[in-house]
């Protein structure tokens, strides 16, 4: 049984959700290794105790169990398959969770190269933007052998409250895609709806007292809309990071022969904000487009 006395665990990119993900570990007890492309984001965990690691290789070394939670599947697989990469130097035995949403062929890739140095990879794609993070109520979609999810879950349960097993290696990715696909167009209805209100000459805010509740409600338009109306567009998921999930999933439906016009549209807006600066904004941006 893994516990924070026998456990070092490591922690690769500490940017918006890795840091607080991060830090839940730290209060729970554990021996952290934490590396990032920028030490600066690393710093508030090195304050509280963490110990800074130069290279993913050190990491691999050190730790036991190692999470990822990185921008781009170009990262993911640079820090895995690597000639410095995690599995190069990992240790026979160790766990590699990778909690960026990234490509489930990739995720199949990575396990298929793990097992073969003895160690276990887990995809674990995660929901619930800045704030899950924060309060560690993620939703996690896991995919890999279900005995390493079992002897992972008390770690996971440590960043998240719904955390649920989806079966082979790349499932869990799979599951994120569902989930963007429905956040994709759940976004473009819930920034129509604002902007009709404001020009219904109602008083938004208000109105969100009556939709967030009822069969309209989401997490989206309860968490999200309340930002747009206050002209706060700070990123807690990026939009860069949002346009590369949903050309994944599109890459992925292409192949199973499936039409995503919902998603298709999202995108395209999406595309046209990035093109006038707005990439590194947080999804909510979306609200602009119409204003």
């Amino acid at each position: 049984m893994l516990t924070p006395e026998n456990t070092v665990i490591g922690f690769i990119g500490t940017g918006v959700m890795g840091k607080s993900m991060a830090g839940h570990l730290l209060k729970a007890g554990y021996s952290l290794v934490v590396y990032s492309r920028t030490k600066e984001k690393a710093q508030e965990l090195l304050d509280q105790g963490a110990e800074w690691a130069a290279t993913p290789k050190v990491v691999a070394e050190k730790a036991s169990v190692t999470f990822t939670m990185v921008g781009y599947p170009t990262d993911v697989e640079e820090i895995y398959l690597g000639g410095d990469g995690l599995i190069n130097n990992g240790n026979p035995g160790s766990y590699f969770i990778d909690m960026t949403t990234s490509s489930p062929s990739l995720a199949l890739r990575i396990y298929e190269e793990a097992k073969k140095k003895g160690i276990q990879a887990i995809d674990a794609p995660v929901s619930g933007g800045d704030v899950g993070a924060k309060e560690a109520k993620l939703s996690i979609m896991i995919g890999g052998e279900k005995e390493a999810f079992d002897e992972m879950r008390p770690i996971l349960e440590l960043m998240g409250t719904n955390v649920v097993y989806q079966g082979k290696p790349g499932a869990g990715q799979h599951t994120k895609m569902c989930n963007q696909i429905a956040i994709a167009s759940n976004m473009m209805g819930v920034c129509e709806a604002i902007i009709y209100a404001e020009k219904a000459g109602l008083d938004p805010e208000n109105v969100l007292k009556s939709i967030t509740t009822g069969a309209a409600g989401s997490w989206s338009l309860s968490n999200l809309a309340p930002r747009m109306l206050a002209g706060n567009f700070e990123p807690g998921f990026y939009i860069k990071h949002f346009i590369k999930d949903m050309k994944i999933a599109i890459d992925e439906a292409e192949r199973m022969e499936m039409e995503v016009p919902g998603l298709s549209l999202a995108k395209s807006l999406y595309d046209q904000l990035a093109e006038r600066g707005e990439e590194n904004s947080g999804t909510q941006a979306l609200y602009k487009y119409w204003k």
